[in-house]
């Protein structure tokens, strides 16, 4: 029986990335959800056996403007309170945060860029540790609360709150793991605006990016494996398990 991951997606280029060629290889059929054009009220989000949440430049707490934020979070409570797979990244963590009740709001500052995280105990015994002491990309202005029941499982130094589990099966990553390397230039195009708002050296973030291209890939595609292969992820998706149990 084939196996189903569905990403919404808020901008074109803010896709699976390295993530993309893993998922295949492991028998996925993928299928991207334009967030605000495509319903995200279907059975197939809560019988997918993966869910992703991807990035956006919009506020998790923007719902009076972005009516379908809500619609989101309430796809994400459902997920949660099933206890199938489920992975948000940098917006898709924040929805994620606010679906648990926590507060998302902005950050003390822009993180934008290349550096390591900071891997809690929880953390270092996680998949995570493929980028343990490497460098990721940052993209983001908001931050949040760490909801509550949650595992904190990684930090920088403005943003506390880089990435946790709640649960077995659910990750909410402030970073982009999933990002850089091939097609990296989409989002400086893309994100043309908000670098120059920022002050970003565009030309210096794009030959950092060339000088860590083939470990960002290898790194990302690592850490899921590793998350694909953990006994409660690996359990639920395998032969269709969440579909199953959804029905």
């Amino acid at each position: 029986m084939s196996k189903s991951a569905i990403a919404i997606r808020h901008l074109a280029f803010e896709d699976l990335g390295a993530f993309e060629s893993v998922l295949r290889e492991a028998g996925f059929t993928l299928d991207y959800r334009e967030a605000g054009c495509d319903p995200l009220d279907g059975p197939e989000f809560t019988e997918a056996d993966l869910l992703f949440v991807l990035g956006g430049p919009i506020g998790a707490y923007e719902e009076d403007i972005y009516p379908f934020l809500s619609d989101e979070i309430r796809l994400i409570e459902k997920r949660l309170a099933a206890g199938h797979p489920l992975m948000g990244i940098c917006l898709g963590a924040q929805l994620m945060a606010r679906a648990l009740g926590a507060k998302v709001f902005p950050g003390p500052a822009k993180e934008i860029g290349f550096k390591p995280i900071i891997l809690t105990e929880a953390g270092q015994a996680s998949p995570f540790t493929a980028f343990a002491g490497e460098e990721v990309l940052h993209w983001h202005g908001d931050t949040f609360d760490l909801p509550e029941g949650a595992t904190l499982l990684a930090s920088t130094d403005i943003c506390a709150h880089q990435a946790f589990a709640f649960g077995p099966q659910a990750l909410g990553i402030q970073f982009h793991p999933e990002a850089g390397g091939d097609g990296f230039e989409r989002w400086l195009i893309g994100h043309a605006f908000e670098l120059a708002k920022a002050g970003v050296d565009i030309t210096a973030l794009r030959a950092r990016n060339e000088q860590l291209r083939d470990g960002l890939k290898d790194r990302a595609q690592r850490f899921l494996k590793h998350w694909l292969a953990s006994p409660e992820v690996g359990t639920l998706i395998q032969s269709g398990g969440v579909a199953s149990s959804a029905a």
